[in-house]
């Protein structure tokens, strides 16, 4: 493997891995230098490796630059005061930094609280965890965000700032404290996985990379005994059958394969076993979290059955009783189409007006197609005109040339 390859492989999982062991050493209040020090570590190796070679032990190399970077902000003064740092502070960080795999997971956990933090808000929380536990540049978090590159700087520096004002911790909350906080970490948990999976970037309609990312920090979650939870298992399953479906849902032109067209045989089985696995896990105690339920759908979406669609549409039906939205609203109605017919599924479908949605019009026209193909054109040129996505414009256009081929 080459510089050029391995380099982007690395820096998308080591760069959290060292700002986080190197966040929870410094504390939150010299954020800024942490990342300048990881930044440079992967700078010294991509101007390094490509001349000398890259090194026996990659990781082990960017681990002690990393160390030796921390030693020159705390030997040299002016390093020094650009962070405003009293080097009375770090007596001991000249010497020793832990970079054990023990307290790079233990510093990953802390860090996930720090940001999950409910003084931030919610598009905060992601942005930070795009940025500090995924390793993404700004540019990728403004292509999630469907935001440009200033905006979303400002709000990384507001939220940076507002945890040092507020004096956050990077720690593991106490035990009695740990349910209340859990709630917004899997919240930023399953919307970073989200991202991922319905990414409505221009170029990508399914981002595998974001998608690993928040099932790594998950699993970080299920290693320790505190936070290993069955809501936790619950949404780790339900990533697992989400990802297990990653081939079959893109084809090799990059365009969006319908769940129904989707090559069954591309599905992994062994991600479908790993998701039955905690699914059953998290099937302990009394509450059914909307993971659970989520989950439970996406198991039933890998398996055939009879009795699939009914299971499908009522656990729909309790999921919206928990939370309702209105893309889950959606989707319960292409599981009514299923048992009830297409007709009714769209006095269902109209009950929800999504308008400003393509995915609702996008429905609409698999519901009309049998029945009044005129109605399913013109939903799809509708859907084409809302949809943001190039693959899934072409996949729109070619449902619109196919269908005015057959009028």
């Amino acid at each position: 493997m080459n510089t050029e390859s391995l380099l982007p492989h690395l820096f998308r999982t080591e760069y959290s891995r060292i700002t986080a062991v190197l966040s929870k050493h410094f504390g939150i209040e010299s954020l800024e230098m942490v990342e300048d020090i990881t930044s440079d570590t992967f700078l010294a190796a991509l101007e390094t490796w490509p001349h000398k070679g890259i090194p026996e032990n990659p990781k082990a190399w960017l681990y002690a630059v990393a160390k030796n970077k921390v030693k020159n902000v705390l030997e040299k003064n002016k390093t020094r005061e650009k962070y405003a740092i009293n080097i009375l502070n770090f007596p001991e960080l000249s010497t020793e930094i832990d970079l054990s795999e023990e307290n790079i997971e233990d510093s990953q956990i802390r860090m996930i609280f720090a940001i999950c933090n409910p003084v931030l808000p919610v598009e905060a929380q992601i942005g930070l965890a795009l940025r500090i536990l995924c390793g993404f540049g700004i540019e990728e978090i403004a292509t999630a965000f469907l935001s440009n590159k200033e905006t979303i700087s400002k709000r990384l520096y507001r939220a940076k700032e507002k945890l040092k004002k507020e004096k956050i911790k990077i720690e593991l909350p106490p035990e009695s404290q740990i349910i209340g906080r859990l709630d917004n970490v899997l919240i930023t948990l399953y919307l970073l996985f989200n991202e991922g999976y319905y990414s409505e970037s221009q170029e990508n309609t399914l981002n595998e990379d974001l998608c690993h990312e928040a099932m790594t920090l998950t699993l970080c979650l299920l290693k320790n005994p505190s936070t290993n939870l069955p809501e936790v298992n619950a949404l780790f399953a339900l990533m697992c059958f989400h990802a297990s479906r990653f081939k079959a849902r893109i084809s090799q032109n990059g365009e969006f394969i319908l769940y129904e067209d989707q090559d069954i045989s591309l599905w992994n089985q062994d991600l479908i076993n790993k998701g039955m696995y905690h699914l059953h896990k998290s099937s302990v105690g009394q509450k059914a979290s909307k993971y659970h339920l989520e989950a439970s759908l996406a198991y039933w979406m890998t398996v055939k059955s009879d009795e699939k669609w009914n299971t499908v549409l009522q656990l729909y039906n309790q999921l919206l009783i928990l939370e309702y939205s209105p893309i889950a609203a959606l989707n319960r109605t292409f599981a009514f189409s299923k048992v009830y017919g297409n007709e009714k599924a769209i006095e269902e479908a109209q009950k929800i007006k999504l308008e400003n949605s393509p995915y609702y019009f996008s429905l609409l026209a698999e519901l009309y197609l049998p029945l009044q193909p005129k109605i399913a054109l013109e939903s799809l040129e509708i859907s084409l005109k809302l949809c943001k996505s190039n693959t899934e414009k072409a996949l729109i256009s070619q449902k619109i040339n196919k269908l005015k081929g057959q009028l």
